[in-house]
């Protein structure tokens, strides 16, 4: 009996480890030697790297993970766990493909978004929020932009700089067109700068301040792109913007109630009623939901700037669409329209 109850809690502890592991120390990152040779990376496939925090959103977690984990263009899924105080066992269902893999950080840093990790074996990493649904053909379209794209950031969604010239002060802003930020919620970015992020002490302090606000990583991941892109004298847009098919940002406020969602429901009154009770609880708990959240990354773009003693961030313009059809023009009531058009 006691043989018995050996080989049992000598199984339960090789599926833990199978299913969850620790991260490494960021001193530990940044040594070479834990990590593959870079030259041998996966260029035809990419690492999808959810960050995840609250255990309200777990069914969604669960949902995204195993539908990424599904796709041929994606190698492996991390879960990036973020929060100390879930017992292992919540967490256990997630890893329910081989391809996934929950990646307990020991602290909710925000810079463990971007921290190198030996399970990263693809030349890119999709970075995305644990309330982003992307449809595999957006996923295949975007990743097909960056492979084009190779040294910038790619993304569904955009935010711009700006100065203003009354208060002379930089501020975090939405520029109809044009935009200087990718944001987190989706970007596609090539491995490489995870360790720039991580590992250059140039950005001591201001990895120190995305610590301190908890927010912000991604606006100082545009930064490093940038400058990287200047170093090296790479020609072409900083970031670009992709249009998605069916995205869908459970935590944007505004897709409540729609029909945009790509997870509608096709139940009664019911199901509808917990649908939206599902995504006010989802959007309840993200970073963004706070009043003062633009003025925050506003003065963390004012602090890089200081820090850094430069501000890197261009603009770009438009968006990469899949395709347009055929867009021929014909004179209609004396105006000229697409011809397709009534």
């Amino acid at each position: 009996m006691m043989r018995r109850r050996n080989h049992l809690l000598s199984f339960f502890l090789v599926f833990s480890l199978l299913s969850t592991t620790t991260a490494a120390s960021s001193d530990d990152a940044c040594d070479p030697r834990s990590l593959p040779d870079r030259l041998n990376l996966r260029p035809d496939q990419l690492t999808v790297l959810i960050s995840g925090y609250s255990e309200r959103r777990l069914p969604l977690l669960h949902s995204l993970a195993a539908g990424y984990a599904s796709l041929p263009s994606v190698a492996a899924v991390l879960i990036l766990w973020g929060n100390p105080s879930t017992p292992s066992h919540v967490l256990s269902h997630l890893s329910s493909s081989s391809k996934v893999t929950v990646v307990r950080d020991p602290s909710p840093s925000l810079n463990g978004r971007f921290l190198p990790r030996a399970a990263i074996r693809t030349r890119a990493v999709a970075i995305c929020d644990d309330d982003m649904e992307v449809d595999p053909r957006s996923l295949a379209w975007a990743f097909a932009v960056w492979r084009s794209h190779e040294h910038s950031l790619v993304g569904f969604f955009a935010r711009s700089h700006d100065l203003d010239l009354a208060r002379r002060t930089w501020i975090y802003t939405i520029h109809p067109d044009r935009y200087s930020i990718v944001l987190t919620k989706f970007m596609i970015l090539k491995t490489d700068y995870l360790h720039r992020y991580s590992c250059w002490t140039r950005l001591a302090e201001a990895r120190r301040l995305v610590d301190n606000q908890r927010n912000c990583e991604d606006i100082l991941m545009n930064f490093v792109v940038a400058m990287a892109m200047a170093a090296e004298g790479r020609a072409g847009p900083i970031t670009v913007l992709v249009e998605g098919r069916r995205v869908r940002d459970w935590g944007d406020p505004r897709n409540s109630g729609n029909g945009n969602s790509s997870s509608s429901s096709d139940g009664g009154d019911g199901d509808g009623v917990k649908e939206q009770e599902r995504e006010r609880e989802i959007t309840r708990v993200g970073l963004s939901s706070r009043g003062d959240h633009r003025k925050r990354r506003g003065d963390c773009i004012r602090e890089f700037h200081r820090m850094l003693r430069v501000m890197p961030l261009r603009y770009s313009y438009g968006k990469v669409v899949e395709g347009l059809g055929e867009q021929g023009l014909c004179l209609k009531g004396g105006k000229l329209v697409f011809c397709d058009r009534d």
